[in-house]
């Protein structure tokens, strides 16, 4: 390294002349906000078709297939996991369910015999004399519709104490109304309400493109191939025309989840807004895939979205920018870690880090950097002696893209690797020790980065040997530029 120069810090200072890192006395409240972030679990075997999902108090997840419970195994965000066989509960997992609900936050199963549970110490069994039995519905007070979509049953009291049907037209969907004590049945061409009370079934409404429903505070949606209706919970009257004005309107189910209506389609999952507007959950960022298959309540105010290549939980989790910040500085230190360098990772599957390798790339510089002067700021704020030891470990690694290469006049490296791993030859130059190779062709915006990151090493980091560091890679870095007539110039003598 070159010994610092008066010119070198004047032109690097000129350089960096509209940065500045001064002392304020204004100070930021960090107050929580609520994140939401998806954690993703897709599906071993891709022959299993997926129904339906529920979840208890205690956070038990169960995911109804063509093969059977399945239950999460391993997800994390940006690590997804699996759905898997669910073996916890032989006796459990061993009968035929064909659907799962939840009453009072404890899981409701119904299979070819009968609608029970494992809650209340087992004592909710009841036989229901229909074994194609596929649609459970939890009512009031232990109540319970159920359909083989051509028979409805009303179970209450332990009884089966209702039996019925649509006049030959095909069960689609159930959903129970608490406010009015009415079962809303989606049929295939019609809609349909079952009054517990009366024993009493009434037509709404006809209509052959109806994909879904949801009863949600006095209203009750009705998701078609285009679009929603709205229809009055009480007059049972239609309110408006359809909506359309959504992020995508060919809509497979709909559910109210947590206070929300949310709306599942063949391309992604949308909550409805206050304001009317939709925030909006699709592609690889949010679900395993795109169709929709349901939307049901998760843990901890989460929301559990089934599609047909798996299933997502989206939490919505308050939380300060400090907490944000620190779960990525977890991140970086776990996964992205080379050399000091904040490094790319490649060759994942499905997002999986454990089938990835670290490789270098054309901005190891400049990405590194960039996370100096992150943990630079963290410890001019925070004191922290991890983020000061953080600050060191990279600085080493700049550093070296100066030291590392033959040239030796101020030039840094693009990055640097170990022999024999660099998956192109052109950019790449031995150097002095058989041990290493460096990558050349470093360009301005890399050299921006250095001169910032060391900017603000020197004016908010104390540490007499850091300050010195920094400092004398602005002016090695400056007096190359200002002796080659503020060009960079690479191992061939040409500007870069």
């Amino acid at each position: 390294m070159k010994k610092v120069t008066l010119l070198g810090f004047i032109v690097a200072l000129l350089f960096c002349s509209k940065i500045s890192f001064a002392q304020t006395t204004e100070k930021h409240l960090d107050k929580p906000f609520i994140q939401d972030f998806s954690v993703k679990y897709t599906l071993e075997d891709q022959t299993v078709i997926l129904k339906n999902a529920a979840a208890d108090h205690n956070g038990y997840i169960q995911i109804l297939s063509s093969k059977g419970l399945l239950r999460p195994r391993n997800g994390q965000f940006l690590f997804p996991g699996t759905l898997v066989t669910d073996r916890q509960d032989r006796p459990t997992s061993d009968k035929h369910i064909s659907s799962i609900a939840t009453f009072q936050d404890q899981l409701v199963y119904l299979d070819d015999k009968a609608v029970f549970s494992n809650a209340w110490a087992g004592k909710l069994f009841v036989k229901h004399a229909l074994p194609g039995a596929n649609i459970l519905t939890v009512g009031k007070d232990f109540g319970f519709l159920i359909s083989d979509g051509k028979v409805l049953k009303l179970i209450s009291n332990s009884t089966v104490a209702w039996e019925g049907s649509l006049a030959g037209e095909s069960v689609k969907e159930i959903k129970f109304d608490a406010k009015s004590n009415l079962y809303w049945i989606l049929g295939a061409a019609s809609i349909q309400v079952f009054s517990p009370d009366k024993k009493q079934l009434t037509k709404v409404m006809d209509g052959t493109t109806f994909t879904c429903l949801a009863p949600v505070a006095g209203k009750v949606f009705v998701g078609t191939k285009d679009g929603y209706l709205e229809l009055d919970a009480k007059t049972q009257k239609q309110l408006g025309g359809i909506h359309q004005k959504m992020p995508w309107t060919e809509i497979t189910s709909a559910n109210e989840v947590n206070g929300e209506l949310w709306f599942g389609s063949t391309y992604g999952a949308m909550m409805l807004r206050a304001d009317g507007k939709f925030n909006y959950f699709a592609s690889k960022r949010w679900l395993p895939s795109d169709t929709i298959v349901s939307i049901t309540k998760g843990p901890e105010h989460s929301v559990l979205v089934l599609t047909n290549g798996g299933m997502a939980q989206i939490s919505f989790k308050s939380m300060t920018l400090e907490e944000k910040a620190m779960y990525y500085e977890k991140q970086v230190r776990d996964r992205h870690i080379r050399l000091g360098f904040n490094a790319t990772i490649s060759g994942m599957t499905n997002g999986d880090v454990t089938t990835g390798s670290l490789e270098n790339s054309d901005n190891d510089g400049l990405w590194t950097t960039m996370y100096l002067a992150g943990e630079t700021f963290r410890y001019a704020v925070t004191k922290s002696d991890e983020a000061l030891q953080y600050v060191r470990e990279s600085l080493d690694a700049i550093e070296r893209l100066y030291t590392i290469n033959p040239l030796h006049n101020g030039f840094p490296s693009r990055s640097f690797e170990r022999a024999g791993y660099n998956k192109t030859s052109e950019p790449w130059r031995a150097t002095e020790d058989p041990e290493w190779d460096w990558k050349s062709t470093t360009s301005s915006d890399e050299a921006i980065g250095h001169i910032f990151a060391c900017g603000a090493i020197a004016e908010l980091v104390p540490d007499p040997a850091l300050k010195k560091q920094a400092i004398t890679i602005i002016d090695t870095l400056m007096s190359h530029v200002v002796t080659n007539d503020f060009y960079m110039i690479d191992w061939n003598g040409q500007p870069t």
